[in-house]
């Protein structure tokens, strides 16, 4: 059997996002069956040509991450066993990259989101253990001064906002100001929220969200060597 051949993207459609609203009005699986075919056409399939278009970007910032569309695409099916809510598809998808790693939530990773409201993307520890936090705040503070050199622009000039459960009690610590949000929190990560725009509907939208990924890389590789 020949290969289903993915196309070039060439920017989501209003489709895509009707969809989802629509989804969210009508999740259960009759409507789901009827109108899977404007879901493979209209999400599934630009949001594959999408994370193709990215790969290249993610080998330079990372070789060694896992670039197999079929691992890196969420499915929109949810598990349901064990949750109150049993609403049978998500009403959002996201792609990660990532290295294969036996514990991913101590390892870094990118990612990024659409759903009806819009997108959102970023990078960061997003579930790790205490030591490997604890291990990050050590090396900040260790290296606070190349760590704030790689940061300040995300946050002051490109706009990233800081994510991440704050602790209770605040951590005592000896650093400036400047760095407590980045060490009062139990997991750590960078991201941008945007609503639907008319960038999504452009070929270029992929060379968008690859110069943002690439920005975070300074920051990534600071992940890896606490992580290594």
């Amino acid at each position: 059997m020949k290969a289903k051949t993915i196309e070039k993207f060439s920017g989501f459609t209003p489709e895509t996002f009707r969809f989802f609203n629509d989804l969210k009005e009508n999740n259960y699986k009759p409507w789901f069956d009827e109108h899977k075919p404007v879901y493979e056409l209209e999400v599934r399939q630009p949001l594959k040509a999408l994370v193709l278009a990215l790969t290249p970007a993610f080998y330079a910032i990372d070789p060694q991450m896992n670039f197999n569309p079929s691992k890196i695409i969420s499915r929109i099916y949810r598990d349901i066993r064990f949750s109150n809510d049993k609403s049978p598809y998500k009403t959002h998808l996201w792609f990660t990259f990532q290295r294969i790693v036996q514990q991913w939530e101590n390892f870094p990773g990118f990612y990024g989101e659409i759903s009806e409201n819009g997108y959102q993307y970023g990078m960061g520890l997003f579930m790790a253990k205490k030591k490997v936090m604890d291990d990050f705040r050590s090396k900040i503070e260790y290296d606070s001064e190349h760590f704030k050199a790689i940061t300040e622009d995300l946050i002051g000039k490109h706009g990233y906002i800081i994510g991440g459960e704050p602790y209770k009690r605040p951590l005592n610590n000896d650093l400036p100001e400047y760095f407590q949000a980045w060490i009062q929190v139990k997991s750590l990560y960078l991201y941008k929220n945007f609503p639907v725009g008319e960038e999504m509907f452009r070929e270029d939208f992929a060379q968008r969200l690859a110069d943002e990924f690439t920005l975070l890389q300074p920051l990534y590789d600071f992940m890896v060597d606490v992580c290594d």
